[in-house]
Parts: C-alpha cells; structure tokens; sequence
C-alpha cells in the first residue's frame, strides 16, 4: 500500500486530488489507501446498483451521489476490483460529464484479462489476480466476510 500511495503523491504532488471510492467493497481499501498518501487530499462516495438479470439487458445505476464538486479537481477513482470494466467505464462516463481537471483510477485487484472495455484510465494496480472470488478486506459473499483483515479466496461448492 505504502508504494501505491506514494506513486500517487508523487504523480499529484502540488495538487490536492479526490478520492472518490464506491461503497461498500472499496471501503476498506480507501482507508488504507488514503492513509499511505502523504499529500492533501479530499475523500468522497458514490453508490451504485445493478439492474437487469438473464432476460434483460444488465446495466448499472448511480444510487447515492457525490457530495463534493469535481468541476476542474483532479479525481481519482478508487476501485475494489476492475474486471470487465463495464462499471468504471459507466462512473467515468457519468463523472467525465462535470468536467474534472483529470480523472483516472486506482485499483486493489484487478483482472485485465476479463477488460470488455479497452480506453479505463487505470493508472495505479495493486495486484493482479487470477479469475477467482475471494471474500474479506471488503469483499462479501451475500454480505458476510467484508470484516475479514485478509483476502481468502472462496472454494467452489
């Protein structure tokens, strides 16, 4: 964590960026994260949900907005995991809208691999992971193990 934050400090050093995290799963990561930056920086949230199932087309929804006005700051998104991209590409789209100075993304896991979308900002990765489902460190199973201190990947029943 401590290189991540410090790549961040170094790369916004003189500007003061916001964090903005998705609740709940980055939570935990967001914490961390903003601790290892030594630099000045501003916290917010987002909420999303999915809608859509098997019969319909599938997308996602902002439920809770941002507090704060991103209009020419420096945002940097925070992500548990970027998988397909589909959902980042959706907050970038929504938040590219208000003009911030920049905008990109940091993220714990991640799994180019899966990427149905090409153009992320992905700047900063903690690690890269195989195409397995873990729990703890904010990740959840029907909403249990986020307090796990640690990542444990879950076994298929």
């Amino acid at each position: 964590m401590s290189q991540l934050g410090a790549e961040i400090a170094r790369d916004y050093e003189g500007r003061e960026p916001i964090l903005v995290a998705s609740l709940k799963t980055s939570v935990f990561f967001l914490a961390d994260l903003s601790r290892s930056i030594p630099i000045a920086h501003a916290i917010d949230f987002i909420a999303l949900a999915g809608y859509g199932g098997k019969s319909t087309k599938s997308g996602v929804r902002l439920i809770k907005d941002l507090d704060l006005a991103i209009t020419g700051r420096d945002v940097l998104l925070v992500e548990d995991v970027v998988d397909t991209g589909l959902t980042l590409n959706y907050v970038c789209r929504t938040l590219a809208l208000r003009e911030p100075a920049s905008l990109a993304a940091v993220t714990f896991l991640d799994r180019p691999y899966r990427r149905l979308v090409d153009d992320l900002p992905v700047r900063y990765v903690g690690f890269t992971v195989p195409d397995e489902f873990f729990v703890g460190y904010g990740f959840d199973l029907d909403e249990r193990w986020r307090n796990l201190p640690d990542l444990h990947q879950v076994a298929e029943a």
